[in-house]
């Protein structure tokens, strides 16, 4: 492997660590902290401490970003922002629901942005992942950022329809188990289109390195 390859691919588990390890620390902490027999104040204790410990380990994430990586996209500044804010808010009044709700502020926020940008013919996504993808044409760039403004939309619904349904550890493992293999399958399902329209071939592991975060 080439010193190149070697960064890329460091490069591209940075960005995993970033997108997901917060939300690995939360679960982590939280299941460390939950009651063996389940009763309100002990679940409500475990919340807590696993949201302090998502949000020290988000603003973690954002300071690796910059270290490592040399930049912070303005994805994650507003990802952050909200876990810092929201998770203020659930340590605050005591509801995890605050918590919850935040990915669905995050899928609707950039699904409703980026829609709106491709009806007006500007491909937002292009500015928030700062020409990762080069080669690409605008048109590409179009059709990228409405492909992944109706999946922010549909992850936006999902988290609504999980929140409603399953408890906060089930709602929680759904991060991983449901949100996280919907997000990697959607991008493979890209590469033909970048493909097609001026992805480089060289480039076609791009897609995985820059994929918008997903909260």
């Amino acid at each position: 492997m080439s010193e190149s390859e070697g960064k890329k691919a460091a490069s591209s588990w940075i960005n995993v660590a970033v997108d997901y390890g917060p939300l690995l620390v939360f679960l982590g902490v939280y299941r460390m902290n939950a009651p063996e027999d389940p009763n309100a104040a002990g679940e409500l204790g475990a919340i807590i401490y696993g949201t302090v410990a998502f949000m020290i380990a988000a603003v973690a994430a954002l300071v690796i970003s910059k270290w490592r990586l040399g930049k912070v996209s303005p994805m994650l500044w507003f990802s952050t922002a909200l876990i810092v804010g929201f998770g203020s808010l659930t340590i605050f009044f005591g509801d995890p629901t605050f918590v919850q709700i935040k990915p669905t502020i995050i899928y609707s926020t950039f699904g409703v942005a980026l829609l709106g940008g491709f009806f007006a013919g500007k491909a937002l996504l292009k500015i928030l992942l700062e020409a990762a993808f080069e080669g690409l044409t605008d048109a590409g760039w179009l059709k990228l950022s409405r492909n992944w403004g109706v999946f922010f939309l549909a992850l936006a619904g999902l988290n609504e329809v999980l929140r409603a349904q399953l408890d906060f550890e089930g709602w929680l493992w759904a991060k991983f188990w449901v949100f996280l293999p919907l997000t990697f399958l959607f991008t493979f399902s890209q590469i033909p289109m970048l493909l097609k329209h001026g992805l480089s071939f060289e480039d076609r592991d791009e897609p995985f390195k820059d994929e918008p975060p997903t909260g």
